[in-house]
C-alpha cells in the first residue's frame, strides 16, 4: 500500500465530524427531540442532569472516529458525489439496517428507528460529501 492511499485530510475529518455533531444537535433538539425523548423515555429533568461536557465531548470524539473511518473507506480520490453516495450507502445499508435489527430484538418503536436511522443516514451522507470534496 503506498502513502497516497492512506492520506488523511484532517481538516476534512474535522469538518465532517463537526457537521454530524451540529446535525445531531438540531435533529435531537428542535427537529425530533421530543419524539426521541418520548420513545426512549427520557424526561427534561433527566436530560438536564447529564454531564454535558462528557456527553458532548464523547459524541464529538465518536464523530471524529466515524469521519476517519469513512475517509479511509471512500479513499483520497473520492469526489463530492462519490463521497455522498458512499455515505448514504453506509448510512442506510449499514447503520440503519443494523440499528433496525437491534430494535426488532429490543422491541423498540418504528418511530424511534426512523428518527435514529434517518439521522445516521443523513449524517453519513453529509460527512461523505465533505470528505469527498476535499
Amino acid at each position: 500500500m503506498d502513502g497516497a492511499s492512506t492520506h488523511i485530510d484532517f481538516i476534512a475529518i474535522f469538518l465532517a465530524a463537526f457537521s454530524a455533531f451540529v446535525l445531531g444537535g438540531l435533529w435531537y433538539g428542535p427537529l425530533f427531540g421530543k419524539v426521541w425523548q418520548y420513545h426512549v423515555g427520557i424526561s427534561e429533568e433527566a436530560l438536564s442532569e447529564r454531564n454535558m461536557p462528557l456527553v458532548f465531548g464523547g459524541a464529538f470524539l465518536l464523530m471524529l472516529l466515524a469521519a476517519v473511518d469513512l475517509a479511509l473507506f471512500i479513499g483520497p480520490q473520492a469526489t463530492l458525489r462519490f463521497g455522498a453516495m458512499a455515505g448514504l450507502a453506509a448510512g442506510v445499508g449499514w447503520f440503519a439496517t443494523l440499528l433496525g435489527v437491534t430494535y426488532l430484538f429490543e422491541r423498540r418503536s418504528l418511530s424511534l428507528w426512523l428518527v435514529n436511522g434517518a439521522y445516521g443516514a443523513l449524517a453519513l451522507t453529509i460527512m461523505g460529501a465533505i470528505l469527498g470534496s476535499h
